[in-house]
């Protein structure tokens, strides 16, 4: 799984076994992203680098920096 580096709105594209899944606003809606593509336990593993690539900013990032 790939969260992309967030857009100007906050919004992060995330991609799920290379095929875009959704935007993300917050670290909730990647849950439900997770969940709604039959990876419901990897919440448990959200800051894994083995299981989620966060690009341009962790987990706590949804903000473009200025």
């Amino acid at each position: 799984m790939v969260v992309h580096p967030p857009g100007p709105d906050g919004g992060r594209h995330v991609t799920i076994r290379g095929e875009q899944a959704g935007t993300a606003h917050h670290l909730l809606d990647v849950l439900d992203l997770l969940r709604r593509h039959g990876l419901p336990e990897a919440h448990e593993g959200i800051d894994d680098p083995r299981l989620v690539e966060w690009r341009g900013g962790d987990s706590r990032m949804w903000r473009e920096e200025q």
